[in-house]
C-alpha cells in the first residue's frame, strides 16, 4: 500500500538528518560485498531514497559510480559529495534514467515508504540482466545496553506521545518477488550497537518520522521537544555515554530472466 506522507520533505528534518543519523552503512557494504561476491566494485550501481546521501557514500566503496535519486530536493540540498557520486531528485517509481544502465541498485531504510509494485517495475526496468537490488534497514530496537528503564520510558512515554507513522514494513516473500519478475536469493537479519552521548540520543531521536511529524506540521518546536528529552533521558545513563542496540535485515534480490 502506497505510503502518502513524506515525512522528510522539509528543509530543517534535512538537515538534522544529515547532521545526526548514524552511519552505519559500510556494515552493509561489507555483506554485500561478501553475500554477492564481489572480487572487484561493479561497475555502475543506483541509491534509491538516498536522503542526505550517506548510504550513497558508502556504496561508493563497492561501485566505480554511484547515482543516488531521492524525492526531497531539501534532502539533496544537504547530501554529501564524493568522487564517482551525483545525486538525482526522482520519485522511487518513476526515475528518469535510461533502461538496463545499472549492474546494482540499493535502497536504505527508504522501502517501506514505497509503493511496492511500481517501485520494482522501475529497477526491473533499470538493473542490468541478472543484476541485483538490495534493501535493507536498520531499526533503533530502543533498548541501552545499561539500564532497562530506557526502553520503558520509551514505550511508556516517548512513542505514546509521538506514535510511529504508518509504513509498510510486510517482509517481501519470494512468491511476491517473482511477480515482480525477480528472485529473493537471499535474506539476512543482524544486530549492530551505536554509542551516543544523552545529546546524541536526542538529536537522533529529533530525526524520526515521528517527531518530525510532530515538528513539521507545527504540533510541537524542536527547541521544546529536545528540552523534554533531554530531561528524560539524561538520568537514565550510568556513565557519559551509553550503548544502544540497533539491528535489521538484507534481502538481495536478482533481477529475473526474461
Amino acid at each position: 500500500m502506497p505510503i502518502a506522507t513524506n515525512y522528510f520533505a522539509y528543509k530543517t528534518a534535512a538537515e538534522r538528518y544529515a547532521q545526526d543519523r548514524p552511519y552505519f552503512h559500510p556494515l552493509i557494504m561489507d555483506k554485500i560485498r561478501e553475500q554477492l561476491a564481489f572480487e572487484r566494485p561493479v561497475g555502475d550501481a543506483l541509491d534509491v531514497g538516498c536522503g542526505t546521501g550517506q548510504s550513497t557514500v558508502a556504496l561508493r566503496e563497492i561501485a566505480g559510480s554511484v547515482v543516488g535519486v531521492d524525492a526531497s530536493p531539501d534532502m539533496l540540498a544537504v547530501a554529501q559529495a564524493a568522487d564517482g557520486v551525483r545525486y538525482l531528485p526522482s520519485p522511487a517509481e518513476n526515475i528518469p534514467l535510461p533502461d538496463a544502465g545499472f549492474d546494482l541498485v540499493t535502497v536504505s531504510l527508504a522501502f517501506h515508504w514505497f509503493d511496492r509494485p511500481r517501485f520494482f517495475a522501475e529497477v526491473h526496468r533499470l538493473l542490468h540482466p541478472s543484476g541485483y537490488l538490495v534493501i535493507y534497514n536498520n531499526a533503533f530496537r530502543g533498548e541501552m545496553r545499561d539500564d532497562a528503564r530506557f526502553g520503558e520510558w520509551l514505550r511508556r512515554d516517548f512513542l505514546m506521545r509521538y506514535p510511529t507513522p504508518a509504513r509498510n514494513n510486510v517482509p517481501i516473500t519470494q512468491e511476491e518477488a517473482q511477480g515482480y519478475r525477480f528472485q529473493l536469493a537471499h535474506t539476512e537479519n543482524y544486530t549492530n550497537e551505536i554509542v551516543f552521548s544523552p545529546e546524541q540520543l536526542v538529536r537522533y531521536l529529533l530525526t524520526q518520522s515521528n517527531v518530525i511529524a510532530a515538528v513539521e506540521q507545527g504540533t510541537e518546536s524542536v527547541e521544546d521537544i529536545y528540552e523534554r528529552l533531554m530531561g528524560e533521558t539524561a538520568p537514565l545513563f550510568v556513565a557519559q555515554t551509553g550503548a544502544f542496540s540497533f539491528g535489521g535485515y538484507v534481502w538481495y534480490l536478482q533481477k529475473a530472466a526474461e
